[in-house]
């Protein structure tokens, strides 16, 4: 059945949820505002004001409620995590208040199911905790997420995995205890079963951050890059740092991905209905020409769009979350691509409505508007380029069609006229028609 309401319990924790973000989270942008300050656990001040904050999460069992209850969470399913995560999305800084930051998500669920226990004891549950950072090191300068190009290689040496290679957009590098870092192990093989994961200790000789590289948000002149390049030079790690088996490397990170990918479509919704009510304040605020914005037929229709593509997107978000929990695995996959394509325009869109809509001010860094609209190009980018979903999507679309039987296509008028007449002969002829 469709039902659209929210069980009412579970509607007071998201309206705590409303308050206290907006009250208490929101304000950490202003005091630290830079992308990697949420990251940063050797910035006192920073985590003195976190982890009050943290711990009043907890309290209303909020606290990485996307984990198991084995593991510290709520289990809760996706449909719960989308309305979690639509507001989350409103700050930066809210995946770290409430433990779903990443990549330490995806990271944790990969140590919960392959990590050793020792893995566990000294990396799975700090990171739970929130203590610790964690980073994720796939991609590679020459290669993109593509890992049929992958050149990053490791190879046994008696008790010992020796890895050697260059990986590119490293998130977090800096600030993080561990990586979990995916090189190919067996290269002539089919490209799926090429690669292994490992999660490999920041300390480890021959670890090498080339530079951390800023993003159109982050200042090079204030060194606030945190997506690393890294070179592995002959890094070695003992045998047990293999997470899963020889060759699942792309396995094990398919299993992150799909839920990373859909929570980044859960937080864009709450990003977006940040902007949609600067623009709606902006617009019954400010006068022109002796009349408001708000009376504007263009402004109407700026913020009519916006509204109609904002719950269009949430819809199909919502959608998706409704399909992962209640149908077989893999269900969602082609919903989870459609998520990620409409994400960036949708966002994109929205965003630049409000830029013009606050004219210079928009444009300046006196307003979170500069900050969403650099990132537009990254959200574009993150999880895979939208191209590549929106082929996935049209590919299982055109794997689902069947040919016409005939020359003329199955709608051909003239074919289906004919076949009305011969279906209903007897009653024309009767009637007279």
């Amino acid at each position: 059945m469709w039902d659209f309401s929210t069980d009412p319990e579970f509607q007071l924790k998201l309206d705590w949820m409303q308050r206290f973000v907006r009250e208490e989270v929101e304000p950490l942008e202003l005091l630290f505002p830079a992308s990697g300050a949420p990251y940063d656990t050797g910035n006192q001040a920073a985590r003195a004001i976190l982890h009050p904050l943290r711990q009043q999460v907890r309290e209303h069992g909020l606290w990485a409620c996307h984990l198991g209850p084995e593991l510290g969470g709520q289990g809760y399913g996706q449909l719960r995590l989308a309305l979690m995560n639509e507001i989350i999305g409103r700050s930066h800084w809210a995946p770290t208040v409430f433990g779903t930051a990443a990549p330490d998500t995806g990271n944790a669920e990969i140590l919960a199911m392959f990590g050793t226990e020792e893995q566990k004891h000294r990396y799975l549950q700090p990171l739970l905790d929130g203590d610790i950072i964690s980073s994720f090191s796939m991609t590679e300068p020459q290669a993109g997420a593509d890992p049929k190009e992958f050149t990053c290689r490791a190879w046994r040496e008696g008790d010992e995995w020796v890895i050697d290679g260059e990986k590119w957009f490293t998130s977090n590098a800096r600030y993080a205890s561990f990586l979990i870092v995916m090189a190919v192990t067996d290269p002539e093989v089919r490209p799926h079963e090429r690669m292994s994961m490992f999660v490999v200790p920041v300390e480890t000789p021959g670890i090498e951050i080339r530079r951390n590289v800023p993003t159109m948000a982050e200042r090079e002149e204030l060194d606030e890059g945190t997506h690393a390049y890294i070179r592995y030079n002959r890094v070695r790690v003992p045998a047990d740092a293999l997470l899963g088996g020889r060759g699942e490397g792309f396995k094990v990170a398919q299993a992150r991905l799909g839920g990373g990918r859909v929570h980044h479509a859960m937080r864009t919704v709450g990003r977006c209905d940040r902007a949609l009510e600067m623009m709606l304040e902006r617009a019954v605020s400010r006068r022109t020409q002796g009349e408001r914005l708000a009376d504007k037929q263009a402004v109407q229709t700026m913020i009519a769009d916006s509204y109609i593509e904002l719950q269009q997107y949430r819809l199909l978000v919502l959608n998706t979350a409704w399909v992962i929990d209640n149908r077989p695995h893999g269900s969602a996959r082609t919903l989870i691509a459609m998520c990620k394509v409409a994400m960036a325009k949708v966002y994109h869109d929205i965003v630049q409505r409000a830029v013009h809509l606050h004219g210079s001010l928009g444009t300046t860094h006196e307003l979170p508007l500069a900050e969403m609209w650099m990132d537009v190009p990254l959200l574009a980018l993150a999880d895979g380029p939208t191209e590549v979903h929106r082929a996935t999507v049209a590919k299982q679309l055109l794997r689902e069609a069947e040919p016409a039987p005939g020359l003329f296509p199955s709608e051909h008028v003239l074919a289906r006229r004919e076949a009305a007449r011969e279906r209903y002969a007897d009653i024309v002829k009767e009637y007279g028609q």
